[in-house]
C-alpha cells in the first residue's frame, strides 16, 4: 500500500468538505491537538468541518473541542482520523465510521493503515509536526492553528524532554511561536500545574511502585479503588504514565491503570534497551520505541504478569 505525500495529502482535502474529523479515545493533547488544528485549517478553506465528540475530554483538552463539534444533525461527506494508530482506539460513539475513514492520519510506527487513503510519519515526535506540514501545504498556519498545534508537540514530546523530540519538533515550535500563541499559558496548565488529587494519586503510586530487573523495570498501579478514594477523575489522571520515566536507573516503566473492573491499560515508557512498542504488540498493542500502550482483561495479578513476561521476551529474562 502507498502512502501519500504532504502534496497528495493537502490536494484531497482541497477536494474534501462536510468532513468529520475523529479523535482518539482517552484523547491526549496531540490527537485533540491535530483535530482541532486540522478542523480551523479547513473552514479557513470555506469548507464544513467539525470534530466528532469524544466523552474522555478532560478539563484541560475540552477547550480545544469548544465550538468545533460536530451538531448532532451533521451528516458527514468525508471522515478524518487524527493520530489513531488502529481501529480498536476509535470511540464507541466512533465506531460506525470503521470502514468508513476516507484519510487516516498518523505518525505511529505501529500505524494499521485503515483508511481509504493514508499519510503516516514514524519518525516525527507527534502527529502535530505532520498536520503543521499539511496546513502549510493548504495556505497560511494562523495563530488560531497554531495554538493547538503547539498543544499537539508538546505535550507528545513532554514539553520537549521525551528522546523522540528532534531538530525538526523544535523548528515547527518555532515556527508555531513566531504566529504570536500564548505558549506559555500552554505549558503552566500542561505542565507546571496538579491537583491536589492528582499529587494523591502520585504519592501512592510512588509509594506502591514495584521493581524487577535490578531495578531497572518499574511497575505503578492506578486501580479504580484508588481513583475512588482519593476522588480523581480523568482530568486528575493524566499523563501519568510519565511518572515512572523519572526514576533514577530505570530503563523500563510500566503504568498499569483499571478502566474498568478487571480491564488495565498499560502505559510503557523505555529506553534504548526496550523496544516498548514490540512489548506492547505482544498484548495486542503499540506504538513507538520508547512509548507504547496496550490493554488487558485479567485480574491484577495476572494482567501484571502477562505484561512483565512481554518485557522479558523482547528484552531478555530478567536477572534477579
Amino acid at each position: 500500500m502507498t502512502d501519500l505525500t504532504v502534496a497528495e495529502t493537502a490536494a484531497l482535502l482541497q477536494r474534501f468538505d462536510d468532513v468529520l474529523i475523529l479523535t482518539h479515545v482517552r484523547p491526549d493533547g496531540d490527537t485533540v491537538g491535530c483535530a482541532a488544528a486540522l478542523c480551523l485549517g479547513l473552514r479557513a478553506l470555506g469548507k464544513r468541518a467539525y470534530l466528532l465528540h469524544n466523552s474522555g475530554q478532560t478539563r484541560t483538552t475540552a477547550p480545544y473541542f469548544q465550538s468545533l463539534e460536530a451538531p448532532e444533525d451533521f451528516v458527514p461527506a468525508k471522515i478524518v482520523s487524527t493520530d489513531i494508530a488502529s481501529l480498536g482506539l476509535l470511540p464507541e460513539n466512533a465506531q460506525r465510521y470503521r470502514s468508513k475513514i476516507d484519510l487516516a492520519i498518523d505518525h505511529h510506527p505501529s500505524f494499521e493503515r485503515f483508511g481509504k487513503d493514508n499519510i503516516v510519519r514514524p519518525e516525527a515526535a507527534a502527529c502535530g509536526e505532520l498536520i503543521y506540514d499539511i496546513l502549510r501545504e493548504l495556505g497560511p498556519v494562523t495563530a488560531e492553528m497554531a495554538l493547538p498545534l503547539y498543544v499537539a508537540i508538546s505535550t507528545d514530546t513532554g514539553c520537549f524532554q521525551y528522546s523522540n523530540t528532534s531538530a525538526n519538533t523544535h523548528a515547527v515550535a518555532a515556527a508555531l511561536l513566531d504566529t504570536g500563541i500564548d505558549y506559555r499559558a500552554v505549558n503552566k496548565v500542561f505542565f507546571r500545574t496538579k491537583s491536589r488529587k492528582r499529587m494523591a494519586l502520585e504519592g501512592d503510586m510512588m509509594a506502591n511502585m514495584e521493581f524487577y530487573d535490578h531495578e531497572r523495570v518499574v511497575v505503578l498501579k492506578v486501580p479504580i479503588s484508588l481513583m475512588e478514594r482519593v476522588g480523581a477523575d480523568e482530568g486528575d489522571a493524566e499523563d501519568l504514565s510519565a511518572l515512572g520515566g523519572q526514576i533514577e536507573g530505570c530503563d523500563c516503566a510500566i503504568t498499569m491503570r483499571e478502566l474498568k473492573p478487571d480491564v488495565w491499560k498499560f502505559s510503557v515508557r523505555t529506553g534504548s534497551r526496550v523496544n516498548a512498542s514490540a512489548v506492547c504488540a505482544e498484548l495486542g498493542g503499540g506504538g513507538h520505541a520508547a512509548a507504547a500502550g496496550c490493554t488487558v482483561e485479567a485480574p491484577l495479578v495476572e494482567a501484571k504478569r502477562r505484561i512483565l513476561a512481554a518485557v522479558e521476551k523482547i528484552a531478555g529474562p530478567f536477572s534477579d
